[in-house]
Formats: C-alpha cells, sequence, structure tokens
C-alpha cells in the first residue's frame, strides 16, 4: 500500500489543508507535535484516532514536499 494514500486534501475538509484520510487532523499538526519534540506515543495519546502508520505518512508528504519547493525563511 502507498503510505501516502493515508493523506487527503478536500476543499470541503479544513479548507483544503492536507489530512490523514478520515480525520479532520491535519498534516501539519503531526509535523508541528514533531517539531516541538514530542514523540509518537505522546501524539498518539493526544489524537487517538491516529495511528503509528499516519505519521509515517505525514513525514512521507513533507519529504515529498520539501522535495518540491523551496521555502525561505
Amino acid at each position: 500500500m502507498n503510505i501516502l494514500k493515508r493523506i487527503t486534501i478536500d476543499p470541503e475538509v479544513c479548507h483544503g489543508k492536507a489530512c490523514i484520510a478520515g480525520t479532520r487532523i491535519p498534516v501539519s499538526v503531526i509535523l508541528d507535535n514533531l517539531a516541538d519534540g514530542l514523540n509518537r506515543e505522546e501524539i498518539l495519546k493526544s489524537y487517538p484516532s491516529l495511528t503509528p502508520a499516519d505519521i509515517d505518512a505525514a513525514l512521507a508528504y513533507a519529504a515529498l514536499i520539501a522535495k518540491e519547493r523551496h521555502i525561505v525563511i
């Protein structure tokens, strides 16, 4: 199974932001939590509808985006 199938983008859900399929949890929320130093177990506890594979999908999506865009910081 392609891990990115866990990511959906729907203009009717979360203003079209990339989310974990079947949830209203944006990929950016998972990435923000990881960037803030939370570990997988803490994120899964905070968002019980997530699975470890969802976190993997968020990371894979972020890696794909990073390859395609240059962001000025």
